[in-house]
C-alpha cells in the first residue's frame, strides 16, 4: 500500500534527509587510500547518533553496520570491515540512511578514491546523471515506468547496464515501503505518482553485464563478471510543483 505523506510528515522527512545526506557527505570526505571501510562506517554512525538520530541500516534484517560500503565490483550491501582497505583508483559506493523522529532518509553516492581511471569516472558520471534523469520524471501524474525508462535509456545509450535484481522503493516511517521503483521500464506503465508520495530513486549501473550474485554472507552483492558498478540515490518527494529532493545537505 502506498502511503501519502502530509505536509507535516514531509517536513519531518526532510529533517531525516538532511541528517542522512550530511552523514553521507562526511563519509565521502573520508574516502582516501589507506582508510578501511570500517573506519568510514564508524564516522557515519557517530555523525548520525550525534544528531539524535539512529542509523537506518544498523540491525536492519540483521545487517551488522550503519552504512553499506561497496568497492569496485561490489554493487550494493558491502559490509564494512577493518580488512577492506581502500586503494588509490578504487570507486566506493556508500549507502546511508538515518531514522529521525519517526521517519527515514535514504541516499547513496559513489566516490573516487584518489585519481581513478577514465573508464571508472565515466561510469560514475553516467550513473549520477541517470539518477537526475529519473528524478526529472518524478512529478504528479507520471508513472514509475517513466522514471525507470529515463534511467535505463540514459544508461544503455552509453553501453552500460542497469541492475534489475534490486530496485528503488518508497520511503517513510519504514525504510522500504511501496511502491517499487525499478531503474528500467516503459513510459506510461507502472504505479501512478501522486502528491505526497516519497520514493528512493537509486540507479545501480554496471560496466558490463547486468547480472549480479550475492556472496555467502547473504548481503554483499557483486557483478557476475567482476566489472565495476556504481550506485547513486536520493529520496524524492512528489509535490504539486514537481520533485523535491529530500536528501540534500542544505
Amino acid at each position: 500500500m502506498v502511503i501519502l505523506k502530509t505536509a507535516r510528515e514531509l517536513k519531518a522527512m526532510r529533517n531525516a534527509g538532511i541528517i542522512s545526506s550530511r552523514a553521507l557527505r562526511e563519509a565521502g570526505k573520508a574516502v582516501e587510500p589507506g582508510v578501511s571501510t570500517l573506519e568510514i562506517d564508524t564516522i557515519v554512525r557517530n555523525y548520525i547518533e550525534k544528531q539524535g538520530a539512529t542509523p537506518s541500516f544498523l540491525g536492519y534484517g540483521g545487517f551488522p553496520a550503519s552504512a553499506c560500503i561497496s568497492v569496485n565490483n561490489v554493487v550494493i550491501h558491502g559490509i564494512p570491515s577493518k580488512k577492506t582497505i581502500l586503494k588509490r583508483g578504487d570507486i566506493v559506493s556508500i549507502d546511508v540512511g538515518a531514522y529521525f523522529e519517526g521517519y527515514h532518509g535514504d541516499n547513496a553516492w559513489t566516490f573516487a578514491c584518489g585519481e581513478v581511471s577514465e573508464e571508472a569516472q565515466a561510469l560514475m558520471n553516467a550513473t549520477r546523471e541517470s539518477l537526475f534523469e529519473g528524478i526529472r520524471q518524478a512529478k504528479p501524474g507520471a508513472r514509475t515506468g517513466d522514471i525507470g525508462s529515463a534511467v535505463q535509456g540514459y544508461v544503455e545509450a552509453r553501453s552500460y547496464s542497469v541492475v534489475r535484481d534490486f530496485v528503488g522503493h518508497g520511503v517513510g516511517a519504514k525504510l522500504h515501503e511501496d511502491p517499487s521503483v525499478p531503474n528500467y521500464g516503459t513510459q506510461g506503465h507502472g504505479v501512478r505518482l501522486l502528491p505526497g508520495m516519497v520514493i528512493a530513486i537509486e540507479p545501480m549501473v554496471n560496466q558490463g553485464s547486468a547480472k549480479v550474485r550475492v556472496l555467502d554472507d547473504g548481503w554483499t552483492t557483486v557483478t557476475a563478471d567482476g566489472k565495476l558498478s556504481a550506485h547513486f540515490e536520493h529520496t524524492v518527494a512528489i509535490t504539486p510543483d514537481g520533485p523535491v529532493i529530500m536528501t540534500l545537505p542544505d
